[in-house]
């Protein structure tokens, strides 16, 4: 599969920046991988039949929540695409259901950023591109907001 962006470029019309969502998205994942291997690790310096099996019951569980979370995100970040062209901003999200929004630079008004302290730390944020009237998109947990938002105002 191609990239969105690739198949709707206009003659002329150049890519300028691309980013996706930070790979922060997997954090709950590994979070869960880390406590199912916690789990295991109490399981194995246990000497009580019980609660041995409670353990690995425990783990097996929340093995399972992070393949299907981690899973999750590694789609989420595969269907969704933010890019800055020549000529105008263009956000895609869904493979099957597809949520588009595009907006010509010369109709942009405003491009806002909000970070948290995590993300001012690690690199995401929320990106809102407001336009001339009442057309507006958030595009959440985006990497590199802030280059993104000089890739939009510095045309």
């Amino acid at each position: 599969m191609g990239r969105y962006v690739d198949e709707i470029l206009q003659p002329g019309e150049q890519l300028r920046y691309s980013t996706s969502i930070h790979g922060i998205v997997y954090a709950p994942g590994l979070m869960c991988l880390v406590l199912a291997a916690a789990a295991l690790i109490g399981a194995w310096a246990t000497t009580e039949g019980t609660l041995v099996a409670v353990l690995i019951g425990v783990a097996a569980v929340l093995a399972a929540l992070a393949l299907v979370l981690l899973l999750s995100a590694w789609f989420r970040r595969w269907t969704t695409e933010t890019d800055v062209t020549s000529l105008r901003v263009v956000h895609k999200e869904g493979f099957i259901k597809r949520n588009t929004f595009e907006m010509s630079l010369d109709k942009v008004e405003s491009v806002d950023v909000a970070q948290s302290i995590l993300g001012r730390i690690f690199g995401w944020g929320d990106v809102t591109v407001k336009g001339v009237g009442e057309g507006h998109k958030t595009m959440n947990m985006i990497a590199s907001p802030l280059q993104f938002r000089n890739s939009i105002t510095a045309h």
